[in-house]
């Protein structure tokens, strides 16, 4: 660990340039007039999509020097909006008290079918140590993505997938039906079966049953409603109906798996999220914050077959710490009641991103948890590689950004009562630690290489194709 914490803080490599160009410092203090808002370069994208992310206008008055801030800022909304691989934003003097504003962007690649041979197992590591990299444990078939559908933001999602888990799936998003652009709709399906199923959890691990017939079969109907009044802050309610079965063979090997031994299951639920997200990049945030809120009730008085509340949070700061140093701290918290759930509904630690490094190998199933992560990060390198044999625009420019970095994570899991699978480290302090590479690309690209070692000196290699938070 020391030998790494030396390396981080051995060499320097300039960063790249803010690419937003600020001109005639010397001038600060005179009061502008923005005469007009020039864009180029959007193609696809309507202008009204780029106008709702900036903070300026057309005939408004600036301070040149709070002129020259508030584009930064709208430079990084733009670049989160997802639409654009760069976005430059220049101010354009016609006299001492009267300027345009440019923006000159680039647009994404925006359609992509995807070939899909993805793992079914929590990460990685799961899949290459629990489950003996079992290459049946994958599901291929094809994703269709149409983003900036119509010009407008709206995302379509299709979904074909067979193998471990034959799915099919479609994913309408529309992020505004309204003249102001706060309002906006959701609507998906999903539906979904398995020939191999999780019936248990033992040390912490799950243990899958195989069948030559249909274990599974999940359907999923959802409709939300997103509010969006202010640049920063997002609120949404989904409403779900939930509609699963399994095969009467998994009720016998584990009665509770969907509680009272039956093999039905079926239940509405309703839920309310926030997300104030103020981070200079989304893909791979280096500044700012973003913090989350969500409040869930499961079973609205029929077809109640699973009854619970709960609320996760969580808070995500990032800070630049100069010379290309940089700190982030993840928090997240978990309540959930009452604690008599059925076994396909646990969750905790060791689901989604919720995990302490050092654990990945791990699901510590609880009914409410603490969790902080920490890290400290240097860029040692930065390059935009120009590939010039690329036929797609897009996609010729490259991107690499590599960061050094040391971890600290800890949390802490509250069991189920009774709960006797789950004794190891459920209620238990539980901490990790380490240091890695990450690598970030462009389209949100990035790869994670990290060694762990977690409170029981279990130490190794584990590899993830996700930010951390």
């Amino acid at each position: 660990m020391s030998a790494l914490l030396l390396t981080l803080f051995f060499g320097f490599f300039p960063a790249a340039n803010d690419s937003t160009q600020l001109v005639d410092r010397d001038t600060v203090n005179t009061r502008v007039y923005i005469d007009a808002v020039f864009i180029i370069g959007n193609k696809k994208t309507k202008a009204d999509i780029i106008l709702r992310e900036m903070s300026v206008s057309k005939g408004e008055t600036y301070l040149k020097s709070d002129l020259e801030k508030v584009l930064v800022g709208d430079r990084s909304k733009l670049l989160n909006t997802q639409l654009f691989n760069t976005v430059e934003i220049s101010i354009l003097h016609l006299s001492e008290t009267q300027v345009d504003i440019v923006i000159n962007l680039t647009e994404r690649w925006y359609t992509f079918p995807v070939p899909i041979f993805s793992l079914v197992d929590r990460n990685f590591n799961d899949w290459w140590q629990n489950q003996d990299r079992d290459l049946s444990r994958t599901n291929f078939g094809i994703k269709v993505f149409r983003n900036n559908f119509r010009g407008r933001n709206e995302k379509l999602r299709l979904l074909f997938q067979l193998g471990f888990t034959q799915q099919f799936g479609i994913n309408y998003q529309i992020p505004y039906i309204d003249k102001k652009k706060r309002h906006g709709l959701s609507f998906s399906y999903d539906y979904a079966e398995n020939k191999n199923v999780a019936v248990q959890t033992i040390d912490h691990k799950p243990v899958f049953f195989d069948s030559e017939e249909v274990l599974r079969v999940r359907k999923k109907y959802a409709i939300g409603y997103r509010y969006r009044k202010s640049f920063y802050n997002f609120h949404s309610m989904e409403f779900v109906f939930n509609d699963n079965t399994v095969n009467d063979t998994i009720v016998s090997i584990n009665p509770e798996y969907f509680q009272s031994t039956t093999s039905e299951q079926r239940y509405a639920e309703i839920a309310y999220h926030f997300t104030h997200d103020k981070r200079d990049f989304a893909s791979y945030p280096l500044k700012g914050n973003r913090v989350t809120a969500r409040v869930r009730k499961q079973g609205l008085g029929f077809f109640d077959d699973i009854d619970r509340f709960d609320i996760l949070t969580s808070m995500a700061r990032f800070f630049d710490l100069g010379k290309d140093y940089y700190f982030s701290n993840y928090s997240s918290v978990y309540l959930s009641f009452p604690e008599d759930q059925p076994y396909s509904n646990f969750g905790a630690l060791g689901f989604r991103r919720d995990f302490i490094r050092g654990y990945e190998l791990f699901q510590i199933e609880a009914k409410s948890f603490y969790l902080n992560r920490s890290t400290l990060k240097k860029k040692v390198f930065s390059k935009v590689a120009r590939l010039g044999i690329v036929p797609v625009e897009q996609f010729r420019n490259l991107p690499i950004d590599i960061y050094l970095k040391v971890y600290f994570d800890m949390g802490y899991a509250e069991n189920f009562k009774g709960y006797e699978f789950n004794q190891n480290l459920a209620d238990r302090y539980l901490f990790g630690t380490g240091a890695g590479v990450d690598i970030v690309s462009y389209y949100d690209t990035v790869i994670r290489l990290e060694y762990s070692m977690n409170r029981e000196r279990e130490a190794g290699f584990f590899l993830h194709f996700k930010k951390e938070f």
